[in-house]
């Protein structure tokens, strides 16, 4: 153990043991995140344990929404190339673990992560005891890892994507980073790109691996054109209305979606705009921004019942899991976070539906969905309002070169599956010895590779 290293334990250490109380206090009080501190705190019940069986035993950690649906994609491909596996899920938000209760069901179990104080995770693993320890996207916690690799459990960043916008504040810490790297046996990235600035941050590469994007891989499942028919007949949507959706708005859009739409009912009179923010907590702001402008609107949930329908103009929703199928409704379709600086949406979720995404500048977070939709000529980048305003007349007035372009962006996705099955491959071979790395040569490594090949190859012996 480094000194770096040392001083992240004994921070994270005396600020577990001082908030604590105040923690404990504020649940009682709110009881917010009441019913699952045990499991924050590393206490796994003995009822999660018993249902895993089966060898060897992965770990699989999602942070949030977009991490679980890479997971789905990643079990899903486990699934058919090592059936034998025994998997765990763990997320670290209430909306993260109810979608992926939601997705697998009873099929796997799943836990909300310890907090990344070496108590909980010495804790947590000890009990799980998993054999590999799979952490998907950019989730790099230093305590977790470096007891992980402590106690001989193989680790992988599957799916890793490094951000060009959190690059900087990785490489301000490098020396740090580059410790906490060297507990990973396995990199399996997205892009080159990816590969190239967590090289830079002081991965090994030879540990380092690109393999695309597995989040795509489930999309191409999910669309289904009967969805499609009931959001219409939700919403009330005739099949010949343009329909403008805003998804995953954040602050400052809503004011440059609301201009733009003003301009786009001066000429398509009959369009519907239908606003989905990334934080419905927002609704009430954004309701107040279209009433200044004289605009009508309901909330989602204004027409969630038989007896009601939609009659405003303006739709915002205040509800979660419904925007991948609103997508399908939509005529003009923008994705957000990327007309401020907040690294933009995944733009291939209205892309499966045949739909052509538009989207902002700053895309950081989505550089690979943009190139290729950029690539197929199936996106379409705007500056601001007036530019989106004006590229959505124009496709609004000339449907079929719109829809060519949905074509387009959907077989651009098809083109690209797959993904999941080779970030797969990389944790099927951590387990079978072709990824023991041989630039971890200090002599405790080699000995814990050695000692970890004989205990697998003599439990498949006694099996």
């Amino acid at each position: 153990m480094t000194i770096l290293y040392a001083t992240y334990l004994v921070l994270t250490t005396v600020l577990f043991i001082f908030l604590f109380p105040y923690f404990w206090i504020y649940t009682r009080i709110t009881g917010r995140y009441r019913g699952h501190i045990e499991e924050r705190l590393g206490f796994v019940s003995e009822k999660v344990i018993e249902r895993l069986s089966g060898y060897p035993r992965i770990w699989i950690h999602a942070v949030s929404l977009g991490e679980v649906k890479v997971a789905a994609a990643i079990i899903e491909a486990l699934s058919g190339m090592m059936p034998d596996c025994s998997l765990i899920l763990s997320t670290s938000t209430e909306h993260g673990r109810d979608l992926a209760v939601k997705i697998l069901g009873e099929k796997i179990p799943v836990v909300y992560a310890p907090v990344d104080f070496i108590g909980s995770v010495c804790r947590a693993l000890s009990v799980v005891r998993p054999d590999i320890m799979v952490f998907l996207e950019t989730e790099v916690w230093p305590a977790w890892l470096y007891e992980a690799r402590r106690m001989g459990i193989k680790t992988a960043l599957i799916n890793g994507r490094i951000s060009v916008r959190s690059i900087k504040g990785y490489l301000k810490l490098g020396r740090f980073f580059r410790e906490v790297l060297r507990n990973f046996d396995v990199f399996s990235m997205i892009t080159e790109g990816d590969a190239d600035r967590i090289k830079a941050m002081g991965a090994d590469p030879h540990r380092i691996e690109i393999h695309g994007n597995a989040k795509y891989d489930r999309l191409m499942g999910l669309t289904d054109q009967g969805m499609e028919t009931e959001i219409r007949e939700t919403f009330n949507i005739m099949a010949s209305q343009p329909v403008l959706v805003a998804g995953s708005t954040r602050d400052g859009e809503e004011t440059m979606v609301l201009s733009a739409y003003e301009e786009i009912l001066k000429a398509f009179p009959d369009t519907i705009l239908i606003i989905a923010p990334r934080h419905i907590k927002r609704t009430n702001e954004i309701g107040s921004l279209v009433e200044r402008r004289g605009l009508i609107y309901q909330l989602r949930t204004d027409f969630d019942g038989a007896d009601t329908k939609r009659t405003a103009r303006v739709v915002i929703i205040n509800t979660f899991g419904e925007l991948f199928g609103i997508y399908s409704v939509g005529t003009i379709l923008f994705c957000g976070a990327s007309l401020v600086p907040l690294g933009g949406q995944n733009v291939l979720e209205p892309a499966v539906w045949g739909k052509m995404p538009f989207y902002g500048p700053s895309m950081e977070n989505f550089l690979d969905a943009r190139a290729l939709l950029e690539k197929a000529k199936a996106g379409v980048q705007v500056s601001g309002p007036a530019e989106l305003a004006e590229r959505a007349i124009w496709f609004l007035g000339h449907p079929e070169e719109l829809k060519n372009a949905g074509k387009r962006a959907r077989e651009a996705v098809l083109s690209n599956q797959g993904a999941a099955e080779r970030h797969v491959g990389v944790i099927k071979g951590l387990w079978y010895g072709r990824h023991i790395i041989a630039a971890d040569e200090t002599p405790r490594s080699k000995l814990r590779g050695i000692l970890a090949k004989a205990h697998k190859r003599l439990f498949l012996w006694l099996a």
